[in-house]
């Protein structure tokens, strides 16, 4: 696991006001990363997402190709891109998201026991849905994008699923097909941290994530939906000038607003089903 450890220079109290809160309370988030420090990393090998997080802290796991399990201090955990299975675990997370452009991507049949089920498109062709599911400690809403189908383009079909918690604003592009409108971008607003499918082709072409990742501002992005080497390193490499890079074949980070990074940072991460500890 990686643990991004970067000490804040410039206040948060400097830049907005923000009054304290508890473990169950949810730190507002502004969309916006402010930190200003000077790198520095602490890998954790042997961490597991049993382990309790320290305050004001998200933990992200790379559960399969575009799945993510997200946990918070409180112990809310969100499993984006849901299939129904995240490993052998004893583990009902309190809210999945789904879009449904795959069956790598959705399940017909999630487990009654989940809480919360937010699927990423409407009930009629087009018509597109809106979440805002605020759980105390985390918000979750979506912001519609259309998804090719059937040959042609299925409006509002795909959702980009946000989630603000720990001051953080947690991004997942989903199956995207198509680069935000201004309008969308706006509704998306500045993500601090993004999971961005890489694939090349089945979503966006390289060269327009990457100018997507440009517009977003993030200050650390995880590479999802990959196939092999050559379009993920595609990706690497045409970032590398304008991101640092950390791939130490980890499955886990643990981030906080204090501790983004001054220089936006691509995150390398593997897929590993969740597992309980030997």
């Amino acid at each position: 696991m990686v643990r991004l450890t970067f000490p804040l220079a410039l206040t948060l109290s400097a830049l907005v006001a923000v009054p304290p809160v508890t473990a169950q309370d949810r730190r507002p988030s502004h969309c916006i990363a402010v930190a200003q420090s000077a790198p520095g990393l602490e890998y954790l090998h042997k961490a597991s997402f049993r382990d309790p997080l320290p305050d004001d802290t998200v933990r992200i796991s790379y559960v399969a190709h575009a799945s993510f399990l997200i946990q918070t201090e409180g112990g809310l955990n969100a499993v984006t891109d849901f299939t129904g299975f995240i490993g052998n675990v004893d583990l009902i997370p309190d809210v999945v998201t789904m879009n449904h452009a795959h069956s790598t991507h959705w399940t017909s049949e999630p487990d009654p026991a989940i809480p919360h089920v937010l699927r990423g498109w409407g009930e009629e062709f087009g018509a597109g849905v809106e979440h805002h599911l605020d759980l105390t400690e985390m918000l979750v809403r979506n912001v519609s994008t259309d998804i090719r189908s059937f040959g042609g383009v299925e409006p509002r079909g795909n959702s980009i699923f946000i989630f603000e918690v720990a001051g953080l604003c947690i991004g997942h592009l989903g199956h995207l097909h198509q680069e935000p409108s201004p309008e969308q971008y706006a509704a998306i607003g500045r993500l601090d941290v993004v999971m961005a499918p890489v694939d090349g082709g089945l979503t966006l072409d390289i060269e327009t994530m990457m100018r997507v990742i440009g517009r977003l501002r993030s200050s650390v992005v995880i590479p999802m939906h990959w196939f092999g080497e050559t379009t993920l390193r595609a990706f690497i490499a045409g970032m590398s000038d304008q991101f640092a890079v950390i791939d130490e074949g980890a499955n886990q980070l643990e981030l906080s607003l204090r501790g983004l990074p001054r220089q936006p940072t691509i995150v390398l991460l593997q897929p590993a089903l969740l597992r309980e500890d030997d």
